[in-house]
Order: structure tokens, then sequence, then C-alpha cells
């Protein structure tokens, strides 16, 4: 699903400045916390699912592509404003910023991809950064790559972060989702001004050598006789393992039974002498019933049979003689009349029974680290000048409009602009921010905008984080990304999710 909106221009009003002035005022922008995984041995099942079966969840997973394009004739000259004194936090250091005049710009270790099961129950990524935090345990990204705008569910389900990833590779650990902070507005009213999310993570997890996808028990024929059974059974195993790797499977049993009313069913071949079940079923009856004459057998919804008409030919190999009226061959009934030969197959609608069928998987892991203490995080910046230059970093992916196909996702890109102001009305967004970008929305959307990045450092101050891309002048083209104002009530958000610690889960 990607919601379509357009680019247009609203005046955007000033918010209170005291937005940021007391501590308290957080507790009305910050929508209360969302837990993603609250306890070690849910982020344990989490960091095995994306570990497990040779990392084939990760490697397959795909761009999440909700809220992605936001077609455009124009950006707006209204949008965002400040709302108090510009400032920055973060213990990034002070830096000069670089210019996209260097040759070679140093990638940041902070920037990475979030991966986590969307609406379609599919596995998806966006992309993501590591800010400075009390603990060292903080990742900033778009909203709806953290809470549920398609589902029923709050937010997104087995969250983790994965810096530098690299098809399959984890070179700094999973760091599985905690506990999920955004603003109050996006959180009730999914304000387009307010698409942003911190998340807390736990301690990186590696897996040990030769753990992985080691068979420990297997999980077989456990026969269910309906879907809800089955699934429930699955799910009591999922409780008690960090690796359970299984499915459920219908099947039509060998010794089967005919399908109930409301049963879920499937229609099978049968012998006659199967078909006429515990009752004797004489070649007269049978004879009677396929020429549609009175009989004592009943046809439905649960059994039948199917009349085809076929050659002389046919008809003499299978009964021996093309001139017997009527006879029974390997369960197949043959009769002929004036018009033709023919021949009677029966089904049957069986009843459908469930399996459980999988494995336990010995998934081991260990402790890497905090998030900060391996990679670093970026500081914030809040209240800055509309027109200030920013570095964007993120994993574009995708074709353009016009089916160009310029990013991979796979690596990680920068982009160079200067912000201006924009407002898309339609998704409830009046005070943006853009910045020119060829960046393609799958993949892109959660990349961070870097203030006064240094080169050195490879540090700078979040300043934004896309959340959806823009063909502004219909050249089929991506030339915009956009972003929420990083203003007052941002910080607000920030400083709160900031503050609380998450630890370790092995």
């Amino acid at each position: 699903m990607k919601r379509i909106l357009a680019l247009g221009g609203v005046a955007a009003g000033l918010l209170a400045a005291a937005a940021v002035a007391a501590p308290a005022q957080a507790d009305t922008d910050v929508a209360p916390p969302v837990n993603l995984a609250n306890t070690n041995f849910a982020a344990q099942q989490v960091a095995a699912f994306w570990y497990g079966q040779a990392k084939a969840n990760l490697i397959n997973a795909t761009p999440y592509n909700v809220e992605t394009t936001v077609p455009a004739k124009h950006v707006s000259t209204g949008g965002a404003s400040a709302d108090s004194k510009a400032g920055v936090v973060g213990s990034s250091g002070d830096q000069k910023a670089a210019t996209s005049n260097l040759k070679n710009v140093n990638l940041p270790k902070t920037t990475g991809k979030v991966f986590f099961i969307g609406a379609d129950n599919k596995p998806h990524w966006c992309s993501a950064t590591s800010v400075q935090s009390q603990y060292k345990n903080l990742v900033a990204t778009a909203g709806h790559c953290v809470y549920d705008t398609v589902g029923n569910k709050a937010t997104l389900d087995k969250w983790v972060f994965i810096p530098g990833y690299y098809e399959g590779k984890t070179p700094w650990g999973i760091y599985v989702g905690k506990t999920a902070y955004t603003h109050y507005d996006y959180d009730v009213y999914e304000d387009g001004d307010r698409d942003y999310a911190f998340v807390t993570v736990y301690n990186g997890v590696q897996v040990t050598a030769a753990s992985v996808d080691k068979v420990k028990n297997w999980v077989k024929d456990r026969v269910f006789d309906t879907k809800a059974e089955a699934e429930k059974a699955k799910k009591d195993l999922e409780l008690k393992t960090t690796g359970w790797s299984g499915e459920i499977v219908s099947f039509v049993p060998k010794y089967w039974q005919v399908a109930k009313y409301g049963q879920e069913s499937k229609k099978i071949a049968v012998s006659w002498s199967q078909w006429c079940g515990q009752e004797s079923c004489s070649l007269d009856e049978i004879e009677k019933l396929v020429r549609g004459e009175s009989s004592s057998y009943k046809t439905g919804w649960q059994r039948g049979f199917d009349v085809t008409r076929i050659s002389k030919d046919e008809y003499a190999k299978a009964v021996g003689n093309p001139f017997t009226k009527f006879k029974v061959v390997d369960g197949v009934a043959y009769f002929s009349n004036d018009s033709g030969w023919y021949k009677a197959t029966c089904w049957v609608k069986a009843a459908v029974k469930y399996k459980l069928t999988g494995h336990i998987v010995d998934i081991a892991l260990k402790d890497v680290g905090t998030l900060g203490g391996n990679v670093g995080g970026q500081g914030l910046a809040y209240n800055q000048k509309v027109g200030t230059a920013v570095f964007v970093f993120g994993y574009p992916s995708g074709s353009h409009p016009d089916g160009n196909y310029a990013f991979s996702g796979k690596t990680l890109k920068w982009a160079y602009g200067k912000t201006f102001k924009a407002a898309a009305p339609s998704m409830k967004a009046e005070e943006l921010v853009g910045v020119k970008s060829s960046f393609t929305g799958e993949g892109s959307i959660g990349s961070s905008w870097l203030y006064r990045y240094s080169n050195t450092k490879r540090l700078g101050y979040l300043n934004g984080v896309t959340i959806a891309v823009s063909d502004t002048d219909g050249n089929k083209r991506i030339d915009t990304s956009v972003s929420p104002y990083f203003d007052g009530e941002t910080l607000a958000v920030y400083q709160y999710a900031a503050k609380f610690a998450s630890g370790k889960i092995v």
C-alpha cells in the first residue's frame, strides 16, 4: 500500500516556544512508549528469527514501500518554522561542516537498516541511524518504519537494527528493539509533520560459531482437526524456544472421512467401493446411478461423480469388448447406450486435517556490547535555519518513475544539499523540509539527514529523517527527499527516549 500525496503550500504557524523550555513539557509531546520486545527471552526469539535458517529472512527482506512516493508539481514556499532558539545536543563533539566538494565522503558507521515484519506478514527494511543517548542504545528512523500505519497493530513486529548490514552480514551484530517513542500527534493522528521515531535497543548479539541452525529435535506428525488448533500448538512451541522453525501443512489422511458441514474439505478421487463407504454398493446400484436412474445412493456437495464421453476404442480397451453395456474396472464405471460410450469417476469431499511439522534449532547468541559503544552515535540538531546544508545517508532502492533502476539498496549512499521549506497537506504534513536528492523512495525511507557532518569523525547532528520522496518537476525522475522539521518538540521526544536503559538479552 502506498499513500499517494500531493505536495502543496500551506503557511506554517509557529509552535509554542515553551515546548522545550521545561522538562515537564516532554510528557505532552511524547506518546506513551510502546514495547517491541519487553523481555530478554522475547528479544532472543526476535534475534533468532533473523539469524535462523541461514539468515533467510534477512536476505529475502524487501524495502518497505508504505508511504513512499509524494507526486508533486512544485515544492511549497510555506512550511516549517523554528519554535525556539536553534541548538544541538549529543556527545559527538563540535565539528566543522563537510562540503559536497569532497572527493571522498567517509560514510558513517552509525547508519544501517531496520528489519521488521510488515502488515503483509513479510520481512521488510528501512534505513536508520544510531544516535547518542545516555546508555548508547538509541536508533532514529521514520515513524512509519516502526509504527504500523497499515495493519491493526501498534508497532511492526520483530523489529531490529543492523548497522553496516550487507547481504546477510551483521558486522556489529543485531540490535533488537525494546521500546519505541514518537510524538503524540503521530501516534494518535498519524501527523506527517511528526513522522519520526526513536527506539531503544538491547545490546547487540551475534551467533556463536557452529551454532546456527543446529537441529536439536524434530516435531513431526502432530495432527490436528482444525487450523486454529495447529496454530495454537505452533505458538506454544515458539514461546518455548528461540529457534523454532516449522510450518502448518494441510492434508487429507490416508484413512479419510467425508467432511461434515462447515469443515474445510478437499475434493479427492476415490473408487466406487470407497464412495459407497461401509455399505454394500452393488454393481446394479452403480449402473442405475451413473445412468441417471433411481438409486438408494444420493449425491451432493460431499460426494458425487463425473461422467465423461470417450471413444469406442478407449471403451473397448478398458472393458475388453465395445458391446459390453456396463462394467467397473479399477474403481471406474464404464457404460454405453445408443448415444455413445462413457466412463464415470467418483469423488468425495474429504475432511482436511492439519499437521505441525518442523524442528527446534539451536541459535546460540553472544553479547557484543552496546550500539553506541560499537558504532558511535549522531547528535541531534533542532530549530536549525532552513537553507542549512545537510548530508543524507541511506540505502535507496528501486526505480525512478520512468523505470530507470538507479539504486540496488545493497550499499550505503549519500546526497548533499541545502534544506528548503515544503508541505504536503494530504499527508497531514504542513511543516516539512526538503532537500534535492535522486534517492528513490524504496529503501531510503528513514535515511538520516546530518548537519555539520565531520568527514574525519564520521559524526554530525541528526536534523531530519526521510519520510517520502518526490518528482517535483514532473520529468519522471525522483529529485527531492522530504523530512519532518526537527524542532523543540522533536528534541523533547529525543530527550525522553534517550534516558532509558535497555540492557542485555544474553
